[in-house]
């Protein structure tokens, strides 16, 4: 039997440097992170892109992760730095993780919270502890064909930890401890299960991915209206009919029409223009946590 063991990745996109730096001082400092005896492996996923601090060289890795993409003969770096990355960690791999962490920072007011994509037994029950323990929001992205090929799906057990807000380039000693901490307790977390320690919640809350905006367009493809202050900064505030969602120049203000109690996330995020997001709306639900979800974590890591 192999070795259980958990990829920590950290800079997927070049220019969310926190993470990485937290990566270097761990380096220099062993002692500097709690792993509570599980067995991790330390990646940087783009350091090219981290060295030019750019989100990326060629196409966003964290997008690269797709079957298509592996059996075509692109040359495009972050394509072959997935290929490496699966063929290093992947589950069928000589050196392989069962778990993998994608460590990532934001321009948008998410605090620090939870994806997870899709709705997997094993990525639920961990996030669900996380979110037990720590309080945190769980962003469940789904349902966008737009958007896929992330890293954490390549593994059996992949959940992404998001902080923010904080601009890209910059260090900011809050996103780096915040990182830290939820990264030692989802690392607790781990070993309670590892040595049937664990107590699982009840339930777990949610919010769904419904679907994703851009920003108000002119014939010229060109941004018209910015967020407007009342949604700046508010994620995860539910909207009401009738909030304002943009502004232009000339103070003409677009207003939220859906009436359906959604709850805005990534607003304003910097690195989404280019795939003309504004800000996603999501949708909160409370769930019953399922005896499945907890019998197929305890299978992956036992």
């Amino acid at each position: 039997m192999r070795e259980f063991q958990v990829l920590l990745v950290a800079g997927t996109h070049g220019n969310e440097i926190n993470a990485s730096w937290l990566f270097d001082q761990w380096d220099k400092k062993p002692e500097l992170i709690r792993t509570y005896g599980v067995k991790i492996i330390k990646e940087i996923g783009n350091p090219s892109a981290r060295k030019k601090c750019t989100r990326y060289i060629d196409r966003d890795l964290n997008r690269s992760f797709l079957p298509d993409l592996f059996d075509s003969s692109s040359d495009d770096y972050e394509i072959n730095r997935a290929k490496y990355l699966i063929n290093r960690h992947g589950i069928n791999a000589d050196d392989p993780c069962q778990i993998a962490f994608d460590l990532h920072s934001t321009t948008a007011g998410m605090g620090c919270c939870i994806v997870i994509y899709g709705r997997r037994p094993t990525d639920l029950a961990l996030a669900s502890l996380i979110q037990n323990r720590l309080g945190l929001p769980i962003y469940l992205h789904e349902s966008d064909k737009s958007q896929s090929g992330f890293l954490v799906e390549s593994w059996p057990c992949g959940l992404v930890i998001e902080v923010g807000p904080v601009p890209q380039g910059v260090l900011n000693q809050q996103i780096i401890q915040q990182t830290k901490l939820t990264l030692e307790a989802s690392l607790e977390e781990i070993s309670k299960i590892k040595f049937g320690k664990s107590r699982f919640p009840r339930q777990l809350i949610v919010h769904r991915h419904i679907g994703s905006i851009d920003y108000p367009r002119d014939m010229n493809d060109q941004t018209e209206a910015v967020i407007h202050k009342e949604r700046q900064g508010n994620d995860w505030q539910p909207i009401d009919l009738g909030s304002p969602l943009f502004i232009n120049s000339t103070g003409d203000i677009i207003k939220f029409l859906d009436n359906t109690n959604l709850v805005p996330v990534f607003i304003n995020e910097a690195a989404y223009s280019e795939k003309n997001i504004a800000m996603s709306f999501s949708k909160r639900e409370v769930w019953f946590f399922l005896s499945e979800w907890k019998d197929a974590l305890i299978d992956l890591i036992s």
